[in-house]
């Protein structure tokens, strides 16, 4: 029997589903704010905790270390939980990045924080796919548009205020804190999931397919190097970039290889048979390319070329999240009334089109008012695109790998983001240094020498005719940026003409031998091929 709540009897709610299931949605909200929340407040603690530890020169590693390790634990995170039970795997991850955020709260210099911040992201790797993959063990497929909605919420609110949060937390309470308020919110979800989340115990037969596992950890943590370092740390034609490239080739290749013969693969590849779910892996790559290459350069251009503060970093985006946000709940809605949902990635698809398009017409003479126009619109299509590719993704699989399908489609999710702010990075920058040249000649490349993204107090300094420089050079950066952004839109579209829509099914009659509150459709429908 598959997975499921249980209830007494005679608790269920009109819709057929228990009680406690409402329960355990708070606890996962609390724990998707915990993945969501970590990054965005230590971002804006990262100038205390070096100006205390030292360490300039790996700085970029505290960030690193948690990405990559996240990453890289991601799917098995999934397999574990299809495997040995979806509770224990997602308690586990919850207790391992509870440990890392208190560790890291008590590091004495940068090594150790590095260090503490990995064994921090090892745990994230699991609370994503965990929260994903119990609510599509718990609501039935026409339902969790709702809740994955609510969910997206959660990651807007997180996005906006993350930066708030952390300058306060850090300038009243010092930036230890920025880890240790993971730490009540923590215990929290863990004493009401261990409560009311009651999930049967499994216990595979077959091995954990450790061979599998650590050629996919040495091919996705190869390719993060690369996006991340790439153009920055070293030139993309370096040998050390070189040489990650083909390390992350050999593994991956090697790694698709060895599941075909594995007795229990980490991603089964059977998955990718079915067009839904492939085609949702591929829409959720160009979303997470787009959504994380706009918020990076989105408060570049607003505080570079508009004179924004860079204090309230993450208010500048409230426009295009506060869309994303509205989207999300409203297709979630309209997904569980109707049961009908291409029509959101298509239409998602689009806007993400028209929005960056817009956005690439931004000049030094664009008005606020306007920018925060042409962010509400990518914001739109966002939110058509952003749960409606998890729903769709769970509903293409049988429940065995319900896991492995959450986690897949979160990865996805993560490599493209990694890929977008690598690839419409090296073009910024790229324009950047040539405008500068251009305009302001030896002085222009001077200044770019060590980065084409200039802080607040870097831009204050310039002389007047090179600031006026940078800011054109900025304004010729994002529009190029935004452009390339908006052509990779397209394959988003066209991925979301040729979905086949499968009626998600709603609360059903309870199938003979289940435990009450469980519904018959909690059984995904799965698409012909």
């Amino acid at each position: 029997m598959t997975d499921t709540a249980t209830d007494e009897p005679g608790t269920g709610t009109p819709d057929g589903q228990p009680k406690n299931v409402r329960v355990v949605i708070l606890a996962l909200m609390i724990t998707m704010m915990l993945a969501m929340l970590d990054n965005m407040i230590i971002g804006t603690a990262m100038p205390t905790i070096v100006g205390e530890l030292g360490g300039l020169e790996h700085l970029s590693w505290v960030v690193t270390s948690y990405t990559l390790a996240t990453a890289a634990s991601t799917p098995i995170w999934g397999k574990l939980g299809d495997m040995y039970g979806r509770k224990g795997a997602f308690l586990n991850s919850i207790v391992i990045f509870l440990i890392g955020s208190a560790l890291s709260g008590m590091a004495q210099d940068m090594g150790q924080l590095i260090a503490f911040r990995a064994v921090q992201g090892l745990g994230a790797g699991g609370l994503m796919v965990g929260v994903m993959a119990i609510i599509g063990d718990l609501v039935p497929p026409r339902e969790r548009g709702r809740y994955q909605g609510m969910m997206a919420g959660v990651m807007a609110i997180a996005m906006i205020g993350g930066p708030l949060v952390g300058g306060t937390i850090t300038d009243h309470w010092g930036w230890r804190w920025a880890f240790y308020i993971n730490l009540p919110l923590g215990v929290v979800a863990l004493g009401l999931i261990t409560a009311v989340l009651h999930l049967p115990k499994k216990r595979s037969q077959a091995r954990i397919d450790y061979l599998g596992a650590a050629l996919l950890t040495i091919g996705i943590t190869s390719i993060v190097l690369v996006t991340t370092w790439g153009g920055t740390e070293y030139a993309w034609g370096s040998a050390r970039i070189l040489e990650l490239t083909g390390i992350g080739v050999a593994a991956l290749v090697g790694f698709v290889f060895w599941q075909t013969r594995a007795a229990e693969p980490i991603v089964p590849l059977h998955i990718f048979r079915s067009r839904n779910f492939t085609l949702m892996s591929l829409i959720g790559f160009i979303t997470g390319f787009v959504m994380f290459g706009a918020t990076l350069f989105l408060p570049l251009y607003q505080q570079s070329v508009q004179g924004a503060s860079a204090t309230n970093s993450g208010l500048l985006l409230l426009p295009m999240l506060g869309a994303m946000l509205v989207t999300s709940m409203v297709a979630g809605r309209i997904t569980t009334s109707s049961g009908r949902y291409k029509a959101f990635p298509i239409v998602g698809g689009a806007l993400m089109i028209v929005g960056l398009y817009l956005l690439s017409t931004m000049d030094t003479g664009t008005s606020r008012l306007t920018s925060g126009v042409y962010m509400a619109v990518v914001g739109l299509g966002m939110g058509c695109l952003m749960q409606i590719t998890m729903l769709v993704a769970q509903n293409s699989v049988e429940m065995k790998d319900m896991g492995v399908a959450s986690s897949s489609t979160t990865l996805f999710r993560t490599l493209g983001s990694s890929f977008g702010v690598a690839i419409m990075g090296a073009l910024f920058n790229s324009r950047v240094e040539d405008v500068m040249a251009e305009r302001a000649g030896a002085l222009g490349s001077q200044v770019t020498e060590q980065s084409a993204q200039l802080d607040a107090a870097s831009l204050a300094k310039l002389p007047a005719a090179a600031r006026e420089a940078y800011q054109y050079a900025v304004s010729d950066g994002t529009h190029a940026a935004f452009l390339l952004g908006a052509v990779v839109a397209v394959i988003a579209l066209v991925a979301a003409v040729f979905v086949k829509e499968v009626p998600l099914r709603g609360a059903g009659p309870k199938p003979e031998g289940a435990p009450d509150g469980a519904a018959a459709s909690k059984a995904p429908v799965v698409e012909a091929v």
